[in-house]
């Protein structure tokens, strides 16, 4: 299997986990605060991976490029995701959904800023065909005229931090494993999340959330799947594709998201959700046949 099938597979199954985590995190976040949550997530994905590089043999500790790895983890998998939760507290979910698919536009930015990487005219109008698909689909045109809301900054934030991110993680495949920038990412962001825990504690009850099967089996999917092999493939697939085509598999977490919330919540789907999914698969498609 050649890389230019591989990285979309790998793509394409992060951002389908990461849609499947939308579903879990309703669970779980009913008992268990966001920043709690985010902790135990990198906490236990931290363990795993752990023991992956132990068992796999692959050294730990980067003899280079620990500033940049840093990076990945804190402005990556804890400023991105935090921010997102100050967002979602500030403004709405809703909302949420839609600012921050503009992570692809700011990955192909950094792109070009950061690796000299240069866009195609179809690329560009690639990525806008899929950005109006997740508009259509996130409802954005429904939206009322309410006075703008700060929270939205921090969604703003989050996406550019993702793209940022992305970049960066591209940029260190090229001198070590992903298992290695995987790990080191998350336990960076494990350290940074504990203090954000530590505040939350009292606020909810331990024994009442670990008791409950979906709550816990949505607390091992959030951090087996969507953090563990989720971030795994996503920096897998940035290594072996190129970072405008790569940014564009974001677009799929709200359709998976979406019918998954169909099939398991019992949530509508219209006419516009099978529109704006169909632009986002067209963008993608229109996209990695540009090389």
């Amino acid at each position: 299997m050649t890389n230019k099938i591989k990285g979309p597979l790998y793509l394409g199954m992060a951002a389908g986990i990461w849609g499947g985590m939308y579903v879990a995190s309703k669970y779980a976040l009913n008992t268990i605060p966001p920043f709690t949550l985010l902790f135990i997530r990198y906490f236990l994905a931290s363990l795993i991976l752990l023991g992956w590089c132990r068992w796999k043999r692959i050294a730990l500790t980067p003899r280079q490029d620990g500033w940049l790895l840093f990076q990945i983890g804190f402005f990556g998998y804890f400023l991105s995701i935090a921010s997102q939760f100050l967002g979602t507290r500030l403004s709405s979910a809703h909302m949420g959904a839609v600012i921050t698919s503009l992570s692809p536009v700011f990955q192909s930015l950094f792109a070009i800023l950061l690796l000299s990487e240069r866009i195609t005219l179809k690329q560009v109008l690639a990525i806008g065909i899929s950005l109006i698909g997740v508009f259509i689909i996130t409802g954005v045109t429904r939206t009322n005229s309410q006075a703008f809301n700060p929270g939205n900054l921090y969604f703003l934030a989050a996406a550019g931090l993702w793209g940022y991110y992305s970049v960066l993680s591209k940029k260190a495949a090229e001198r070590h494993q992903v298992i290695q920038i995987t790990a080191w990412g998350i336990l960076w962001a494990t350290l940074f999340a504990l203090p954000a825990a530590f505040t939350e504690i009292g606020s909810w009850d331990i024994r009442a959330a670990f008791c409950s099967l979906p709550v816990l089996g949505s607390v091992l999917y959030i951090a087996i799947f969507a953090t563990t092999i989720a971030y795994f493939c996503w920096n897998k697939g940035l290594a072996l594709t190129n970072p405008h085509q790569a940014g564009l598999f974001f677009f799929f977490q709200p359709v998976v998201g979406s019918v998954l919330g169909w099939l398991i919540l019992g949530e509508a789907l219209t006419a516009i959700f099978f529109l704006g999914g169909l632009l986002i698969l067209a963008g993608v498609y229109f996209a990695m046949r540009s090389t």
